[in-house]
């Protein structure tokens, strides 16, 4: 298979996906009017925050491609439609979910499904960069699978009645 992408456009990509994610959960914790499904979900979009420096701190380590374009705009919507069914797609999920959250754990099992999400979507992605680059979406795959192990961790804390005694930093 041919390399179409270089791993910082992978790595861009994953900051939409993050960028999307950020807009889920801040959608969530604003519908939601049970108090700690809000709490779990602002923390969510501040993760979404955190790991989209991490990204562009990854960024800053990778070579560039430079990007072929036939019109203006051509690369940003090929994008857009790319990652749109992946990983909370704004036009997918983000304006539908957010008002079926009913409790704390559906919450949090929506979250990891975000992230599963994000590892498949990586790992459909990572054959089609340069054999050199692929280290660097390894380690976005990486960066996914400890958000899972950590929300896994605060699902087992929901039973706790201070949440943010389980809020993991």
């Amino acid at each position: 298979m041919g390399n179409l992408f270089c791993a910082n456009e992978v790595i861009e990509m994953g900051i939409q996906i993050k960028k999307n994610g950020k807009s889920f959960y801040s959608n969530v914790a604003k519908s939601t009017k049970a108090k700690r499904v809000k709490n779990i979900f602002q923390w969510l979009a501040l993760e979404q925050d955190r790991h989209i420096k991490v990204f562009d701190d990854m960024l800053v380590h990778i070579d560039k491609c430079a990007r072929f374009e036939q019109y203006p705009g051509e690369y940003s919507s090929y994008i857009e439609a790319l990652i749109s069914d992946y990983a909370l797609g704004p036009k997918v999920k983000g304006r539908v979910m957010p008002r079926k959250v009913k409790d704390n754990a559906q919450a949090i099992d929506l979250a990891i499904d975000f992230e599963k999400d994000s590892i498949l979507f990586y790992d459909a992605m990572q054959p089609l960069v340069r054999a050199q680059e692929r280290k660097a979406i390894g380690k976005l795959i990486e960066q996914e699978h400890e958000h899972i192990r950590r929300l896994s961790q605060l699902k087992k804390c929901l039973t706790r009645s201070d949440l943010k005694a389980c809020l993991i930093r």
